[in-house]
């Protein structure tokens, strides 16, 4: 008899959480495309297979389930002296990429680490331990200051991508839109040394060229954003670099630059590792 599968990841209930009574104006072929671009049957297979793990093994799970080959060089940059740490890196992927060094610093540091991301991925019951979720355009808006003070003042270590979106195709290279100062005013307040990781990899020409558009149109829905789960299974089976730098000492981030600065001159260095 075949197991039944809970489903986690509903996007009928998704749907009505969000348009409420207006849900029901929704096409069936429209839900039926999120459903497929979304993989739901695919992604609700996986978490109920590792239903029983949370946090680190959890991550470690997931890069088993999408078969990534991590090569990482670096790992002797990483301190072992009781420290606190603000990891921060670029975001080619958008998902994955965030799975991948999760499971590279839950190897070092175990679940002493918490990921600032989007609430909607605190729907993951194996990820959202390691979570605080953010919501900057929603419901939670008012309380982001007091989220991102509650991760910086815990005893955990932060690991966050400073951009808030995936890479675009710039020029025609993949890369991060200017990093946002956060993580160097509360990394100085809170005595943390900036750790900088540069990811390798790239999402598909369709997805950059949507986001185009979606900015020519002047679209401030993140449409592009719906099709990262889809991007994600694109990316399986493949290898990735990882590049972790020295760690830069919380009292590099003077006033000889504003925060803002700072912030460009650490992406910088990412961008060279």
């Amino acid at each position: 008899m075949r197991e039944s599968i809970e489903k986690t990841i509903d996007i009928d209930k998704i749907i009505k959480s969000k348009a409420g009574d207006k849900a029901r104006f929704v096409p069936k072929f429209a839900l039926s495309w999120l459903r497929r671009i979304l993989h739901e049957d695919e992604v609700n297979g996986f978490l109920w297979s590792a239903r029983d793990k949370k946090g680190t093994p959890w991550l470690e799970e997931c890069v088993r389930y999408l078969d990534m080959d991590l090569q990482v060089k670096g790992l002797d940059n990483l301190p072992h002296d009781g420290r606190l740490l603000t990891f921060v890196s670029n975001h080619p992927l958008g998902g994955i990429d965030g799975v991948a060094l999760g499971a590279i610093i839950g190897r070092q540091y175990g679940d002493n680490f918490r990921y600032l991301v989007n609430d909607l991925l605190m729907n993951l019951p194996g990820l959202a331990p390691l979570c605080v979720g953010i919501n900057k355009t929603g419901r939670q808006s008012r309380n982001f200051p007091a989220m991102v003070e509650s991760a910086f003042s815990s005893d955990n270590h932060v690991l966050m991508f400073p951009a808030g979106l995936c890479s675009r195709k710039i020029n025609g290279k993949i890369h991060d839109l200017p990093w946002k100062k956060t993580f160097i005013t509360k990394s100085v307040e809170t005595r943390r040394d900036v750790v900088p990781i540069h990811f390798g990899g790239q999402n598909s020409n369709f997805f950059y060229r949507l986001a185009d558009t979606c900015k020519f149109l002047n679209i401030k829905f993140n449409i592009a954003m719906l099709f990262l789960v889809d991007e994600m299974y694109k990316n399986v089976h493949k290898t990735f670099e990882v590049r972790i730098g020295k760690p830069i000492p919380w009292q590099t981030f003077n006033r000889e630059k504003t925060p803002a600065q700072w912030a460009q001159h650490v992406q910088d260095i990412v961008y060279q590792l």
